[in-house]
C-alpha cells in the first residue's frame, strides 16, 4: 500500500467527492485498487512470530516421559538374576509419550502446525552402560524365558544390587507455517529402580 503517484484528478471517482485527504493504491498479487483516506492508513501488521507459535503448539502437546516397561520390574518381591538379560520397552505408548502427535496454534489469522515423535529412547542402566533403542521395544512375556530382547535389551548385570534405570526420550518436533519451517528438540525422562540378585542367594 502506498500513496498513488500521481494523484488522480479531483473528478476521479476514487475521491468519493472529497476535496481533501489523499488517494492511496493497494497492490495485491493479481490486482490493484485505489481508495481515499483523510489520514494515512496503518500498513499491514507484521505476522506473529512462527517460532513462538510453534513453541505454543509444543506446549499444547503435553509431552510426558514414557511409562517404563522392564524385566525385572520394580514391584515388591521382583528380583532379577545376575547373568540374565533385561528387556526394556515403552509400556502402553500414547501420542504424548511416544508420538506421533500433531498440534496447531493460530494467531491473527496465521497458523503454525507442529508434529512430534520420539526418535530414540536412551536407557541408562545404572551400571555404566547405556542402551539406545530406536523403537518402543518388545514387551516381555513369560514364554520368552531367558532369551534376549530382539529389539531393546541389556545383556546382563554382573553384580547383585539395586540399579537406577533412567529412560530418556529424544523427541523431534518439526513445525511449519507463515512461510517458515523448523525443528525443536525436546527430551523427557523417567527412572525406576530394579533389584538384581544371585541365584544361590535367592534359593537359601
Amino acid at each position: 500500500m502506498s500513496v498513488a503517484k500521481p494523484q488522480p484528478a479531483k473528478s476521479d471517482p476514487a475521491w468519493q467527492g472529497h476535496k481533501d485527504g489523499t488517494i492511496y493504491q493497494c497492490d495485491l498479487i493479481t490486482s490493484r485498487f485505489f481508495f481515499w483516506s483523510a489520514t494515512q492508513p496503518d500498513g499491514p501488521k507484521a505476522p506473529p512470530d512462527p517460532v513462538q507459535l510453534a513453541r505454543e503448539a509444543v506446549a499444547a502437546m503435553g509431552l510426558k516421559a514414557i511409562t517404563i516397561g522392564i524385566v525385572p520390574g520394580n514391584e515388591p518381591g521382583k528380583v532379577g538374576l545376575v547373568g540374565l538379560p533385561q528387556w526394556m520397552w515403552v509400556k502402553n505408548p500414547t501420542p504424548n509419550t511416544f508420538g506421533p502427535i500433531t498440534k496447531s496454534v493460530s494467531a491473527a489469522g496465521y497458523t503454525v502446525t507442529a508434529i512430534g515423535k520420539v526418535d530414540r529412547v536412551v536407557w541408562n542402566m545404572g551400571d555404566g552402560q547405556t542402551i539406545t533403542c530406536d523403537g518402543p521395544g518388545t514387551p516381555y512375556t513369560a514364554a520368552t524365558g531367558k532369551a534376549k530382547s530382539p529389539t531393546c535389551g541389556h545383556n546382563e548385570y554382573t553384580k547383585q544390587g539395586s540399579y537406577t534405570v533412567t529412560a530418556t526420550s529424544y523427541w523431534t518436533i518439526t513445525w511449519s507455517g507463515i512461510g517458515q519451517t523448523g525443528t525443536i528438540p525436546v527430551t523427557t525422562a523417567r527412572r525406576t529402580t530394579i533389584r538384581i540378585g544371585e541365584a544361590q542367594v535367592l534359593t537359601k
